[in-house]
């Protein structure tokens, strides 16, 4: 492998596969090695997704903790001979999810999926405020804010177009504060 071979994207989240009932021994031993070799830089986060569930047994409840993918280990990493070395050889590692020995990270989309790594949205105006519209058809046009989700990933705007007020949704970062 060389390093040519692998997209130099900065950390994303990479699948590692292991024998099944491995996963925390992998994680384990992968974050010992990250912190004896100094490894922080290329390995930043280990992960086994779990849910919690009740079981009810003879009456009574308890909370168990399963794994969301038996088998899998997530990886947030940037990709170098280095860093795949040091993963691909823990013991109870297989391999990593991609065709052949090429790692093909996780999508943004994958990633939100999963619920592996939660983003706080912090935004620079509220209901009320005036905004410019700064992508899509509606590019350039000035609005108020109506209403802004409770993730905050959509806004309600009222846009002044043609001399109407129209109400738009739009992705929140698809505005801006209006400064002028």
């Amino acid at each position: 492998m060389s390093e040519s071979d692998f997209e130099s994207v900065g950390p994303r989240w990479y699948v590692a596969h292991t024998y099944s009932g491995y996963e925390n021994k992998v994680k384990t031993n992968l974050e010992k090695i990250v912190e004896n070799r100094g490894l922080q830089h290329l390995i930043m986060d280990v992960r086994i997704p779990v849910e919690i569930v009740v079981e009810q047994n003879d009456g009574a409840e308890k909370e168990v903790e399963n794994k969301v993918f038996p088998s899998y280990v997530l990886v947030k990493m940037i990709m170098s001979d280095e860093s795949w070395h040091v993963v691909r050889n823990i013991r109870g590692v297989t391999g990593f999810v991609g065709p052949g020995s090429k790692p093909v990270p996780l999508t943004d989309e994958e990633v939100a999926a999963i619920g592996v790594e939660t983003r706080v949205v912090s935004l620079n105006y509220s209901v009320g405020d005036s905004v410019k519209i700064t992508s899509g058809p509606l590019a350039g046009f000035i609005g108020t804010v109506q209403e802004i989700s409770d993730d905050k990933k959509k806004i309600k705007v009222l846009a002044s177009m043609f001399g109407r007020e129209t109400p738009v949704e739009l992705d929140a970062d698809s505005v801006q504060l209006n400064e002028g």
